[in-house]
């Protein structure tokens, strides 16, 4: 039950605890930051015209260069 709770995610995409921790969290942390300026942009349009959408962008590009097995490629995204 551990292993599947912590280590079975990232061995099949050839990472450890560590590196997969860091990644999702870097994914997380730039996914927030995206959703806020795209919520100051919904009250005052003027601001953060293109943030999400580059965000989105940017997160998408990352997501299809990581490794995945062939299991994961069943879903669109795999953090």
């Amino acid at each position: 039950m551990i292993a599947k709770l912590f280590t079975d995610h990232p061995r099949a995409i050839g990472e450890t605890y560590g590196q997969h921790a860091c990644t999702a969290l870097s994914f997380g942390w730039r996914m927030v930051v995206g959703g806020a300026a795209c919520m100051v942009h919904a009250l005052v349009p003027g601001l953060f015209v293109k943030t999400a959408s580059r965000t989105v962008v940017q997160l998408d590009a990352e997501m299809r260069g990581r490794k995945s097995t062939q299991a994961e490629e069943e879903f669109a995204y795999v953090i």
